[in-house]
């Protein structure tokens, strides 16, 4: 099948081609003519599908086939709203890319950048604008932005939006919009929070999945080594120096962590850079430019900062840091093995992790091939100790034995010692080193306050 049988126009066929592809993928094919048709969409896609061109580029075809004549500015016709800043950046330049050619105005908006050059763009009028949910609101405040003739509303990354505790903005949003509009919910994972928001927001949606439910791609080669705690940083330089990795994607539970094996990397003649939410947005982009074009062999990323790194044919992944989230690990891993690209995802665990190895293979149906490499086997003798997340949150303390589980040793979610506070699990919240109630919250990635189960109710 060839994106000319799918029902794009020639200007659009004329950008895709020039970017170099001639075959959507599965979740392309599926999609394209779904949006066209007109009805509401449930897509079920991992990272890595081109489900971002799953929607970009009906989307572009739509709105240039019925053009619309408009006196003064002219409005808002599409919106799409993404989690995180970079992801943002890397669906705005997707449309920019493909619709090049298209008599359309379109632009993004973002924190931790300055608002003025934003509301000049707007201004002018926009056709379809990209935006996270906290930016667009204060644009909104500010009478920047009006979106009363939003014919098709996008919600990339839903899972992400609702774990970040995005529901009440994206409710304040859906108020402004109109009750007559096409929506399109794109998930990476399905969860009862996720069919909620569903339910209330999309009416009789076609639904799509090209895979299996919470699962990791199959082009992905995931292997686990074992080993101990305070012997990560050193295999973690053996595996990058011992196979060569010129470019490699390092998770951390935390910013504090990032930062600490950043440093330490560097010392070990391993050139390398964090990204976060601590960071600011030129220092984000910055890092993900360098590690781009090799200047930087390995990226340290947090949860949230890494959503939006599309990077082509990224060759490894590492899990220094198991996620306490199960889901999360389906996120982070699909940075690689992308469209038809192979790829690696290692992860180091240590045994007060082995409850978070045990929720992640039971969240995608597999037992995860276990390595133990020459030089580095863990010491039976050492014994589990709870995870510190930041200065008051650890999990598995009181737990019967520390290892990362709950209480009951069954929720998907594990129990937190200590005093509640806000989540550090370095996804976007404040972790360690970040966890002081003054410091200035990154805009446009924010976290908002989030009840451990979102009630979401839309209408």
């Amino acid at each position: 099948m060839s994106f000319a049988s799918l029902g794009l126009n020639a200007d659009i066929l004329r950008a895709i081609a020039e970017e170099g592809y001639s075959t959507p993928t599965p979740i392309q094919t599926q999609a394209i003519p779904a949006v066209l048709k007109g009805g509401d969409i449930l897509a079920g896609a991992q990272t890595g599908t081109g489900k971002t061109a799953g929607f970009t580029l009906p989307l572009l075809q739509k709105l240039s086939a019925n053009p619309k004549v408009v006196t003064g500015r002219r409005p808002v016709r599409a919106l799409i709203l993404t989690p995180t800043r970079e992801l943002a950046a890397q669906v705005f330049e997707s449309v920019r890319t493909y619709g090049k050619y298209l008599p359309l105005r379109s632009t993004v908006v973002f924190g931790g950048v300055s608002a003025n050059p934003q509301m000049m763009k707007l201004r002018g009028g926009v056709d379809i604008l990209v935006a996270t949910p906290g930016r667009l609101l204060d644009l909104v405040q500010q009478n920047a932005v009006v979106l009363k003739e939003v014919e098709v509303l996008v919600l990339d990354e839903a899972d992400r939006m609702l774990d970040m505790g995005f529901i009440h903005d994206i409710k304040r949003v859906l108020a402004l919009l109109p009750k007559q509009r096409q929506n399109l919910l794109f998930s990476a994972t399905f969860s009862n929070e996720i069919k909620d928001l569903a339910d209330k927001l999309l009416n009789k949606p076609t639904l799509i999945e090209v895979a299996r439910r919470n699962t990791a791609s199959e082009r992905i080669e995931q292997t686990v080594h074992p080993v101990d705690r305070n012997r990560k940083r050193e295999l973690l330089t053996h595996l990058i120096k011992q196979g060569d990795w010129q470019q490699v994607l390092i998770f951390t539970r935390t910013k504090h962590g990032a930062n600490k094996l950043t440093e330490q990397l560097s010392t070990d003649g391993i050139s390398a850079a964090a990204i976060h939410g601590n960071k600011s947005q030129g220092a984000r982009t910055k890092a993900l430019d360098d590690f781009k074009k090799g200047a930087i062999r390995a990226l340290v990323a947090t949860d949230i900062a890494a959503r939006g790194i599309d990077i082509d044919q990224l060759p490894h992944v590492v899990n220094y840091e198991l996620p306490n989230v199960p889901e999360d690990y389906v996120h982070r891993i699909g940075r690689t093995g992308r469209a038809e690209s192979e790829g690696v995802a290692v992860s180091l665990v240590c045994v007060d992790e082995d409850k978070f190895l045990r929720d992640i293979e039971k969240l995608i149906k597999r037992d995860i091939p276990k390595e133990v490499i020459e030089g580095f086997e863990p010491d039976p003798s050492i014994k589990p100790e709870p995870i510190v997340l930041g200065r008051s949150m650890t999990i598995g303390r009181n737990n019967g034995g520390g290892n990362g589980g709950s209480n009951n040793g069954g929720s998907r979610r594990p129990t937190l010692g200590a005093k509640p506070k806000p989540k550090t699990a370095g996804n976007g919240g404040k972790s360690s080193g970040g966890n002081n109630p003054s410091a200035k919250k990154p805009q446009g990635a924010t976290r908002r306050s989030k009840p451990k189960k979102p009630v979401v109710k839309i209408g």
